[in-house]
């Protein structure tokens, strides 16, 4: 029996790792899973987030709080274990946790730059799946649920190296689910458009240059973080998150070329 197909999962009780929960989208699921009565053992690279996210949450034991890097190889292997040792079981993966580029083109952009992109958006997903993967197997029910980005679905001049990383995120969780839906683990793959965070900032990227008129709405971080937990509950296999993202994902599917051409016409008027 195929059982990753639209299966529903129970957040109560259930223990879901959630990579980001420091700010943005993934302090956003952290504290709706607490709201739902799950538990969540809460990773980022800054302890200060994560004490704040903690103090949002008035969750007690329910979140514990671990600080690495997931770009850090050696720090993901032995994470499974620190959560095995603080709830017993995990039950999920929300691997939300990544960065954006400078608004400049692949040709500006140095090599560098575009290897610590890669780290961590590609890298670290794949170091987080493959860390976990075996745990969730043995669960009864399961969750591994990658962020890409609607950025994945057609390039944006200026965030190329960006772009490029999270349709590797895309492919990637899409595999896993071919692989993995004879099993008891729904793969989920997200794809954000505009999300009201300071994503920019804990990127490092200097956004102050940019012409803010022509930006575009952007979805309300509580909103994307409560769309994502449905999308766990409900076991789907594609979520897109905002009408940006959803008329993207249309566009590109009828004129591919079309929509690249618009995009990039768009980031003239928001970069000029």
């Amino acid at each position: 029996m195929n059982m990753n197909k639209e299966a529903s999962m129970r957040i109560p009780g259930k223990v879901f790792v959630v990579t980001g929960a420091g700010n943005g989208i993934g302090r956003a699921v952290a504290l709706e899973i607490l709201r739902r009565g799950g538990k969540v053992a809460g990773v980022d690279l800054r302890a200060e987030s994560l004490e704040e996210t903690k103090a949002l949450a008035h969750a007690g034991d329910r979140l514990t709080l671990h600080t690495l890097d997931i770009t850090d190889r050696t720090q993901v292997e032995v994470l499974p274990d620190q959560v095995l040792a603080e709830h017993g079981q995990v039950d999920g993966l929300v691997h939300v946790a990544g960065i954006i580029q400078p608004f400049v083109t692949i040709d500006e952009l140095s090599i560098e730059q575009i290897e610590t992109v890669m780290n961590v958006n590609f890298w670290g997903t794949v170091y987080l799946d493959k860390a976990f993967i075996s745990l969730l197997r043995q669960r009864p029910e399961a969750t591994l649920l990658n962020v890409s980005s609607m950025g994945a679905l057609v390039p944006v001049p200026g965030q190329g190296a960006y772009g490029a990383s999270k349709a590797a995120v895309k492919l990637l969780t899409e595999t896993l689910f071919a692989e993995l839906q004879d099993t008891t683990v729904t793969v989920t793959v997200v794809f954000p458009g505009g999300i009201g965070t300071n994503i920019a900032q804990n990127s490092g990227v200097d956004v102050s240059g940019m012409s803010t008129d022509k930006a575009p709405q952007v979805t309300p971080v509580e909103e994307a973080g409560r769309l994502i937990v449905e999308a766990i509950e409900k076991g789907s296999p594609r979520l897109l998150i905002g009408k940006d993202a959803k008329s993207l994902d249309k566009l590109s599917r009828l004129s591919p070329t079309k929509a690249i051409t618009t995009v990039a016409n768009k980031m003239k008027a928001l970069l000029g």
